[in-house]
């Protein structure tokens, strides 16, 4: 079984899609997020530095999201690719969500660009003008575990919306300094780039890495098994490196950001920092989100999204 990416195509998609990362998989399970065990949700307790992965919202076993990554450089970003931090979102020598002081031009809104429902103007102008598919997760409150999830498509009349699925965030909600173990999801605008999972490729359009490192074992934080969470997830490129599995353990922002945030299959209760839907909504992402059409997260409480 290959783990591992090889070359990155224009437009941070990655590789092409259904392309085996190139390294083979290494003895054991690989482990993610901030936590010891093989894997499970990020952000969570420590023990033993995991590999790789995301931000695990358990407890007491494997973890996922907001993982410690080794100080690692900061490769080169494939085109189209947001910054480590998210398109305008917690990114150094930015100035907040719409700050980030790099191609700030070409992340404004032009005149008659559409905007996505519930966003407001700054949130809006964080999202890529190429952007032709927005997965919107909108938390309940800036301190809730609760949220929504919205697959919009962006076609010649504006953005159309499909299902909207119930989701879970972090423990403690949202933030716009995640820092690791923080129990907060970062707020922003991200991009969508790279999938995998202990389980087959569905269908994913993105590179999808099949591998046994996707194990998440342990209780959450409502006493519920996470067994089969990292089934399949989607890196949200925050604090990590396009075009390299989920499972990379680079962190461009430094270890103390956090990382290995992560939209995976929710286990029924809040998160360390991922987002979370049921198993059969990952399965229709998968399917659904093309590297072609430059997808991206945008995702915060209710409010923060409306600024």
């Amino acid at each position: 079984m290959l783990t591992g990416y090889g070359t990155s195509t224009a437009g941070g998609a990655g590789t092409a899609a259904g392309t085996a990362y190139g390294t083979p998989d290494p003895s054991g399970p690989a482990r993610a997020g901030d936590r010891p065990a093989p894997a499970a949700e990020a952000d969570s307790p420590g023990g033993a530095r995991p590999a790789a992965g995301p931000d695990p919202s358990s407890g007491g076993g494997a973890g996922t999201g907001s993982t410690p990554g080794g100080p690692g450089q900061r490769a080169a970003e494939p085109r189209g690719a947001a910054p480590a931090g998210g398109f305008g979102a917690e990114h150094p020598g930015g100035t907040g969500h719409s700050g980030y002081s790099g191609p700030a031009a070409a992340l404004a809104v032009p005149v008659g660009h559409p905007r996505l429902p519930g966003l407001g103007p700054e949130t809006s102008a964080a999202v890529p003008r190429n952007a032709r598919q927005a997965v919107v997760v909108t938390g309940e409150g800036p301190d809730s575990p609760h949220s929504a999830v919205v697959l919009y498509e962006r076609t010649a009349t504006g953005w159309t919306a499909g299902p909207r699925w119930p989701a879970h965030n972090a423990l403690r909600g949202w933030t716009d300094d995640h820092r690791l173990d923080d129990l907060r999801s970062p707020r922003g605008v991200f991009g969508l780039t790279d999938a995998g999972g202990l389980r087959p490729d569905p269908g994913a359009k993105l590179p999808y890495d099949h591998s046994g490192g996707f194990v998440a074992t342990g209780l959450g934080f409502e006493g519920e098994p996470l067994t089969g969470s990292f089934d399949y997830v989607v890196a949200i490129n925050y604090n990590r490196e396009p075009g390299t599995s989920p499972l990379d353990w680079t962190r461009p922002l430094g270890e103390e950001k956090g990382g290995g945030i992560w939209i995976h299959v929710d286990h029924g209760g809040p998160t360390h920092g991922c987002v979370s839907i049921a198993e059969r909504h990952m399965r229709e992402l998968l399917r659904a989100l093309d590297p072609e059409r430059h997808p991206v997260v945008v995702m915060g409480d209710a409010d923060f999204l409306a600024r």
